[in-house]
């Protein structure tokens, strides 16, 4: 097997899961954030940064690596670890979900997906096949089933057909998997906001036997509210003894609301993203640093935070970066976010540990959002 999920915790005031995820690559004490490396890279950090702000697991994007440089190109350097020079682990995503929301013009078929280049407008055709082929060139240690991700509000029979199509593609994928002894391929739950089919999509996944199980579609639009009932269904249906990771979820709240919920993995480019528009991360909330308030602000980003971003330059400088549009900035603040949410796992860890985690999460609410949940 790729991987194994021990179980290690169970924290008795929430039921949110501590465990170890053991990897060709590494080990990692879950839940766990990952940093996104979109197209081998971390924005703006290089390699020693990303293991200082990560615990060594971070994503590939099979899309964009796929469309540049080519997946044979990353192939030839012995995958995405050999090409951008990582010496710890990967997961990739399927390329579905940028297939779904980059492309204005795409067709669905049972074969797979036409659609458009995102740049240049060229037609493209992938299918289940292509996209776990693809997958066994880049090398990560996890990778994903070719799902469709349809809008959270589609109409119910929508939905059904997308969910029974997702099925049919996993069992298509798994089976032309060349590697699952040393890459672990995931099922991925679809079904938006309709129980049933959650239920159903998971429970066919399971049948397929998976190393660890992936819930999609969501925080793509919906309520926060939505995003946690569904949540709450599939809790208690995924199997205990394997991963659970919910796609593309990275804010605090949902970090700790999602733990609760019992996943054990995450991943989002939120935080990145946020510090390349001068928004910060701090212990008492999310800060702008551009604000004309920080000008001759001689104190650190955050006090609380032992990363060297605040133990080196105070707030006067970094909003000096960002009003000079010098590149530093987007640099500083990325290292920081992603550091941030490195230590809130840790914390969250060690909370489910001490089984504390709902009177972290009160705490926490209470100084980052100044509200109590």
């Amino acid at each position: 097997m790729a991987i194994t999920y021990e179980l290690k915790h169970v924290c008795k005031q929430t039921g949110a899961r501590y465990g170890i995820l053991h990897t060709p690559h590494g080990s990692f004490e879950t839940p766990i954030f990952m940093p996104v490396g979109t197209k081998a890279t971390v924005k703006t950090l290089e390699n020693k940064e990303i293991e200082e702000v990560s615990d060594g697991l971070i994503l590939g994007n099979t899309y964009h690596l796929w469309l540049e440089p080519g997946d044979e190109i990353v192939k030839e350097h012995g995958g995405i670890r050999g090409f951008m020079k990582w010496d710890h682990a990967l997961l990739t995503d399927s390329g579905g979900f940028q297939v779904f929301s980059l492309s204005n013009i795409r067709k669905i078929k049972e074969e797979g997906v036409t659609f458009r280049h995102h740049k240049s407008g060229e037609k493209l055709f992938m299918s289940p096949e292509d996209s776990i082929h693809i997958q066994n060139n880049l090398g990560a240690d996890i990778i994903m089933s070719f799902d469709e991700c349809p809008p959270f509000e589609s109409d119910y029979d929508y939905m059904k057909q997308s969910v029974e199509r997702t099925l049919r593609w996993a069992e298509r994928g798994k089976k032309a998997h060349q590697f699952p002894e040393t890459q672990a391929l995931f099922g991925i739950v679809q079904g938006g906001p309709y129980e049933d089919l959650r239920k159903m999509c998971a429970e066919e996944l399971m049948k397929m036997d998976f190393p660890g199980y992936s819930i999609g579609g969501l925080s793509v639009g919906e309520s926060k509210e939505e995003m946690y009932r569904v949540l709450e269904y599939l809790k208690d249906t995924l199997p205990g003894d394997k991963p659970r990771y919910l796609m593309g979820v990275g804010t605090p709240d949902d970090l700790i609301e999602g733990v609760i919920r019992k996943i054990d993995m995450f991943d989002c480019v939120n935080p990145t993203r946020l510090a390349r528009h001068g928004s910060a991360m701090t212990s008492s909330g999310r800060i702008t640093i551009k604000n004309k308030i920080y000008e001759r602000d001689m104190e650190p980003l955050d006090s609380e935070c032992g990363c060297k971003v605040c133990q080196t330059y105070t707030k006067s400088y970094l909003r000096h970066l960002f009003k000079a549009e010098e590149s530093l900035g987007q640099r500083l603040i990325s290292y920081h976010n992603l550091y941030f949410l490195k230590n809130l796992m840790k914390n969250i860890r060690e909370a489910i540990q001490n089984d504390a985690l709902g009177d972290f999460k009160t705490e926490f609410f209470n100084k980052y959002y100044n509200q109590t949940k």
